[in-house]
């Protein structure tokens, strides 16, 4: 997985791209075919805001984080896309298996 890490009128310095990077173990953990992730870390006045796209196999993940810390705005943002991705498994995992009734020839 290739992490592309930007800043809008601030400069990313190693520590939050190593924060990013740890941060972003667990989501793959969870999805392991993630193909590349795209953060975008700025400051809006006095709000430090953290967005994030995930490429997955066929399918995009995307979530924003704002607050005064940018290292909390990065802990939120990968807490909200953890629970998509996980919501995402649980939804591909119930569906299939399931067979509709008509199918198996029962009314």
């Amino acid at each position: 997985m290739q992490i592309n890490l930007t800043g809008r009128n601030i400069d990313i310095t190693p520590a939050l791209r190593k924060k990013v990077e740890s941060r972003f173990k667990r989501v793959v953990k969870h999805f392991d075919h993630l193909l590349d992730v795209h953060v975008i870390l700025g400051v809006d006045r006095h709000q430090q805001r953290a967005e994030a796209t995930l490429n997955g196999s066929g399918k995009k993940f995307f979530a924003d984080a704002q607050s005064e810390d940018m290292y909390a705005s990065i802990d939120m943002l990968v807490d909200r896309l953890d629970r998509q991705v996980i919501k995402y498994k649980e939804k591909l995992r119930d569906h299939s298996g399931d067979m509709p009734l008509k199918s198996l020839g029962t009314n």
